[in-house]
Formats: C-alpha cells, structure tokens, sequence
C-alpha cells in the first residue's frame, strides 16, 4: 500500500479524535471566574480548590491564551463561544478550525487524489467549525425566546407578590429549564458577585443577543430610574413576546417547504457531482480533459467544463439567496 495514503489515513484519525475530544471537552463544567471573565475581567478566587481546577487546564495552551487575549479576534471568538454556551477556550477553537482544516483536505485528497477538491476540501473544513458555531447559537437564541415569555410572566408575579427583581430572576432560574435558567442564575451570581444589576443584565444581553431580551432589560432599567410599576410594564412585554412567538412559528410552518426546496435543490446537484466523480474519475473527468488520463501536454485542459461548472454554481448561489429571501419574513 501506498506509504503516503497510510501517512494521511493516520493523520486524519489523530484529527478527527482530537475533534471530537474538543467538542466532547466544551460540554464540561468550567469554574465561575471562566465563566464571567468573558465579559466583567478577573473576579479573583480564593478558594484552594478552584485554583487546582484551573491548574489542571491544558497547560500547553495557556501561554497562547495568556498572549492572545487582549487581541480583537481572539476576544470575538471569546464572545461567540460565550453566546453559543462552547465551554472551551479561543486557543482550542483555534486549534479546532486547524484540526478540521487538515481533517478535511487529507478526507478529500484520499477520496479524489485531485489538488483542487483537496483544497475545497480544506477550505469547507475552515467554514465547519464556524458552521457548527452559528448553529448552535441560533439554536440556542431561539430556544431562549421561546422561554422568554413565560420567564417574563414569572417575573411578574414574583414583583407581585413581593419579590425583588433579584429574587424574581432567582425564581426563574430555579424553576426553569435550561438556557433561560442558566443565563439568569448568571446575573445573579455577578450580583452576589458585587456586580451592578445594570451591569449584570447588560453582560447578559451581550451574550444573549436578543431584540426581546434588550427590551425588558431596557425597561427595567428605565423602571429603576425613573419608577413606576414594573410588574405590569413586565406583564405587557411578556404579551408582545408571546405574540411575537405564536406568529414566527405560523410564519415557519407556512415557509417550511418553500425553504426545504431551496436547500434541496442548491444542494442536490453539487452532492451528486461529488458522488459520481468519486464512483467514476473519467466520466466526470472528461468535462475538464477531454482525454482524461493523458498527460497535460498531450491533451490540455478544457475551459469550457471549469466556465459551465463556474456559471453553475454562480447560479445556484444566485437561485440559493433569492429563495431565502423569500421564505424569510421578519415579524
């Protein structure tokens, strides 16, 4: 067997394992001072324990976090991972995207040996990383407003019955799922923590970037200076969200064939020139080398196949972002 095809199979092993160890390692539990020195800086820690916790970190890429993280990008990526929950560090996303990057190109070039859907290959796993990141923020955001009204109407009542607005947030997240509860039990840490309650919810709206968020944090801000009754000022917003709720998911049951169709049909052709010039080289081949397997002197590359593969895919990109235009309406 060829010594350079087992060299890439076991380079691609190492990097699909060291892919999943990230992804598996970014569910597990970090300390408080982790969590919040994401966005209100080193809270300091007195406790013995959770300094031997943070000692056992990856001690090889903590020189690398320490250099970085006055960087902008690195404190983009800080706040992305905050906002979709990723418990692992801007170094090990790095690390992640340079993993999936070789994992990628070396999964390509041993099913096609061809150096430009190996460097397609490269270039896709670039993109998944940032792909799966989006992903689970969006998942994550939606799953947020979807709980929003009902954590609202909490709140409310707790004002109601007495509560202050920091023993209502601790209501809800005692009493609701996950990620509503997590993200409250947050400001309320930070508050105990001896950060403002502005503050707090602030940081909470920066990793929790939602219009319905913003508005109840804004109106509890406005309500502490100025007064008034925050329990019905509350009560009203909760409605306008649950409205807001109630009328996305008609407009997505309606749109959901309509953007089905677009992803099937942009994805249907590339999938299958994929798959039949992994089965067959020369009957895919022959639409950019005429002779396929010849040398390149003998029979030189025909542009007509790279300008019909071109305008292809300009049009299915094209075809793509109209679709999703309109399937996509904002309420």
């Amino acid at each position: 067997m060829n010594p350079t095809l087992i060299a890439l199979g076991i380079l691609l092993l190492v990097a699909l394992g060291m892919l999943v160890y990230a992804f598996s390692r970014g569910d597990s539990d970090k300390t408080t001072k982790d969590r919040l020195s994401q966005f209100v800086g080193d809270m300091g820690q007195s406790d013995s324990q959770a300094e031997q916790k943070e000692d056992k970190r990856a001690s090889f890429t903590k020189p690398i976090d320490e250099a970085i993280e006055s960087q902008g990008f690195a404190q983009k990526i800080q706040t992305e991972l905050a906002q979709a929950n990723l418990k692992i560090t801007p170094t090990e996303y790095i690390l992640l995207v340079f993993m999936s990057i070789l994992s990628m190109g070396a999964l390509a070039f041993l099913i096609y040996r061809n150096f430009p859907l190996t460097l397609a290959g490269a270039i896709a796993g670039f993109f998944l990383p940032r792909i799966y990141l989006g992903s689970r923020k969006r998942r994550r955001l939606k799953e947020f407003n979807d709980q929003l009204g009902d954590a609202i109407s909490l709140m409310a009542n707790g004002l109601r019955s007495g509560y202050s607005i920091l023993q209502a947030m601790d209501s809800v997240g005692n009493e609701m799922p996950d990620p509503i509860a997590e993200e409250f039990q947050r400001v309320v840490r930070e508050v105990q923590l001896g950060i403002s309650n502005e503050r707090a919810m602030n940081n909470m709206v920066r990793r929790i970037p939602s219009d319905d968020l913003d508005l109840m944090v804004t109106a509890i801000n406005i309500q502490h200076e100025v007064g008034g009754n925050l329990a019905e000022i509350l009560e009203v917003i909760s409605f306008v969200i649950r409205e807001r709720v109630r009328i996305a998911g008609e407009i997505k049951t309606l749109t959901a064939q309509g953007m089905l169709s677009g992803y099937i049909i942009s994805l249907l052709p590339i999938v299958l020139s994929l798959l039949l010039y992994a089965m067959n080289h020369e009957y895919i081949g022959r639409m950019f080398r005429p002779c396929e397997g010849a040398s390149p002197t003998a029979c030189p590359t025909q542009p007509c196949g790279w300008i019909m593969t071109g305008v292809g895919l300009f049009l299915i990109v094209i075809g793509f972002i109209a679709i999703q235009k309109v399937v996509r309406i904002e309420i």
